[in-house]
């Protein structure tokens, strides 16, 4: 279900929602993929161009709100303390974004304290982002700064000369990767 202001992920970013339409009649909201994700383009690339913000940083409180009466949708506001800032943040800023609430509910959630490096659409009219292509978009971070690929991420990023194959990448790396994918577009 998509709530005022909201898009469907397969209108976001074709190459990242993987597969074509079953029916070119259907419209891209009841478009759906078939079989595993195959990206058109590199997965990274797609990551980047569809981000309008970009950072590494902590998590530092999480609040949920209901929207009963009001016209907004109900919402997780996350707030984040920016350790690295890629695009569309500063470092050291407290950023704060809001989710649409049944994010939260189906399972992306947060805690107080984690590290992740995050790829988040621009908000929407209604000021609601996420992680670009779900899962895709989310990367945590071990107490050692370095970035955790999960089996989603290592599948989907093996043929990046830089992230293929491996489990653990340190920091530095995978943002040289994404600055290398950011000049490729």
């Amino acid at each position: 279900m998509l709530l005022r202001g909201q898009d469907a992920v397969f209108d976001r970013s074709p190459d990242l929602a993987g597969g074509t339409p079953l029916s070119p009649n259907l419209p891209p909201l009841y478009s759906r993929p078939s079989g595993p994700l195959i990206p058109r383009q590199p997965v990274l690339g797609n990551l980047v161009r569809a981000a309008g913000i970009i950072f590494s940083g902590r998590v530092t409180s999480i609040e949920h709100s209901a929207s009963s009466s009001r016209p907004d949708p109900a919402s997780t506001t996350i707030t984040f303390q920016v350790e690295y800032a890629i695009r569309g943040t500063a470092a050291g800023q407290s950023l704060t974004i809001h989710e649409w609430a049944g994010l939260w509910s189906s399972g992306e959630r947060y805690r107080v304290g984690e590290r992740v490096l995050l790829f988040l659409y621009s908000p929407s009219k209604l000021g609601l982002t996420s992680p670009v292509a779900g899962a895709m978009g989310r990367f945590t971070m071990n107490s050692q700064g370095q970035i955790v690929m999960s089996a989603l991420h290592i599948a989907n990023l093996a043929a990046d000369p830089i992230l293929g194959g491996r489990n653990l990448v340190p920091h530095a790396e995978f943002v040289r990767a994404v600055r290398r994918s950011s000049r490729e577009e």
